[in-house]
């Protein structure tokens, strides 16, 4: 149980930032952890840290204006599942024997990461500008998420299923807003009357 909770806090936290988590638990938790991460440990650690480092300051940084959000989101919606996937299966490996479990373990963190990434994106389109506390507080979730996977599962993996929680709320919220723009007029096809248009 303890390593599922673990999974879903690291996976968690790729919902929220792509390179960060892994540069994370690169920087942080050694050579004998990062050498269950599927794919980098395969390449040259120095490419690999250098990597993350450009791409972690750039999530920073073009978080905090418009633009930088929208070409951020595309990305992340791209590549959280995979990432989560990465993550969660190298948590995974420290705790688990059979490797088919190791993956299941892996496929939850990234549909969870895929999950919280697509109800921001959702959000992103609503609000149309984030607030830049929000950012922060994305930044200071991220890193936490990473420390509680391995320092606190178990309130690690309470934080991500209270983020899961939220999340799917926040979806049922965000489609009843989407489809009373229509008002009474055509509620199966509400694009069609939006007051408020894309």
């Amino acid at each position: 149980m303890l390593e599922l909770l673990a999974v879903l806090s690291a996976s968690a936290a790729a919902g929220f930032r792509l390179a960060l988590p892994l540069l994370l638990i690169g920087l942080l938790y050694g050579e004998s952890l990062w050498s269950q991460v599927p794919i980098l440990s395969h390449m040259n650690p120095s490419f690999v840290l250098g990597v993350l480092v450009v791409w972690s300051l750039f999530e920073i940084f073009a978080s905090k204006n418009r633009a930088g959000q929208r070409l951020l989101q595309t990305v992340q919606l791209v590549f959280s599942p995979i990432v989560g996937v990465i993550i969660g299966v190298a948590i995974a490996r420290i705790t688990t024997k059979p490797e088919w479990l190791v993956w299941l373990l892996g496929a939850t963190g990234g549909v969870l990461a895929l999950v919280l990434q697509l109800v921001q994106t959702g959000w992103i389109y609503r609000l149309r500008q984030v607030p830049v506390w929000m950012i922060f507080a994305q930044d200071a979730l991220c890193i936490a998420l990473v420390f509680f996977a391995f320092d606190a599962p178990t309130q690690g993996g309470l934080i991500a299923m209270l983020l899961l929680w939220l999340a799917i709320r926040s979806s049922k919220e965000w489609h009843q807003w989407y489809t009373q723009q229509s008002g009474s007029r055509k509620q199966a096809r509400p694009r069609d009357y939006k007051q408020d248009p894309d």
